[in-house]
């Protein structure tokens, strides 16, 4: 029988994890659950590695890194978590064109300039809404010590204006298996709450089903396959909207929470694509 192993954090609470593994195991596939850190763990014995809910990584990304450049059947593969782990990514894809959440990177030691209005400060490697606020003008003295205590955890900064219609209409998460979208989430407004109400419940309740919007599909599709990225098993596209149109805020290429149990056809899909990838090495 094919053996893939589902990378995941200790302690994993993702919902996703079961319903992928029940999709698996329709598909012929045993899957197991395993911490991308257990020493114990021997990932030449799977058939493939599936990088899912790895989200301690952030702290430790250079042992992550580490460990996924010594997995030789990975997927998303090495290269590409090195790449998109960093949000320094942002101003690779405002570069070539692509319109981006307007980004200012304040690494450790640099001093933080704010955009007018409201604002956001969040770490250069995060996930979901962890070590992120949101501020209002008057308020840079606390956001300046937001920078510091990150600052003074050797993590870098990225500063960013709050696109003010995500109280409004959300973010459209978009998600693609191999290049093709399987659905689409609207997320609420994460940093409407104080961060100690941010748990997984709350992040669970921000997220809806959506329709999502043509031009919102091909923005998200074009940039994949422009980039190199269409190819990749799995991928997440966050996308916000601004006066002049779909702006990327993240493209999620790491673990992004698929939301898999919002879709049975969904977990189906990448399932088959898990099996095909495995039998194939």
């Amino acid at each position: 029988m094919t053996r893939v192993a589902i990378a995941t954090c200790e302690g994993d609470v993702d919902p996703d994890s079961p319903v992928l593994a029940d999709a698996l195991s329709a598909e012929g596939v045993r899957a197991s659950l395993v911490a991308w850190d257990d020493p114990r763990a021997d990932w030449a014995a799977y058939d493939l590695v599936v990088v899912r809910s790895t989200w301690d990584y952030t702290s430790r990304r250079e042992e992550f890194l580490a460990w996924a450049r010594g997995v030789a059947r990975l997927e998303n593969p090495y290269p590409v978590l090195a790449y998109s782990s960093d949000k320094r990514y942002l101003a690779d894809l405002a570069a070539r064109g692509w319109p981006v959440v307007p980004s200012l990177f304040c690494d450790v030691g640099a001093s933080p300039r704010f955009p007018d209005g409201r604002f956001v400060v969040k770490p250069r490697v995060g996930a979901g809404s962890v070590d992120a606020e949101r501020y209002a003008p008057g308020e840079e003295s606390r956001a300046r010590a937001h920078v510091a205590a990150l600052h003074a955890r050797g993590r870098h900064v990225v500063i960013q204006p709050y696109v003010e219609s995500v109280d409004a209409v959300g973010e459209r998460a978009l998600v693609f298996v191999e290049g093709s979208l399987t659905h689409a989430l609207t997320k609420g407004a994460m940093l409407a709450a104080p961060a100690g109400e941010r748990d997984a419940l709350f992040r669970r309740e921000q997220m809806s089903i959506a329709t999502p919007e043509p031009d919102a599909v091909d923005l998200a599709t074009r940039l994949l396959a422009a980039e190199g990225y269409g190819d990749l098993l799995y991928a997440r596209v966050d996308l916000v909207a601004t006066p002049d149109g779909w702006a990327v805020m993240e493209l999620e290429l790491v673990e992004p929470s698929l939301f898999l149990s919002f879709d049975d056809a969904a977990a189906a899909r990448l399932a088959r694509a898990i099996a095909r990838r495995a039998a194939s090495r």
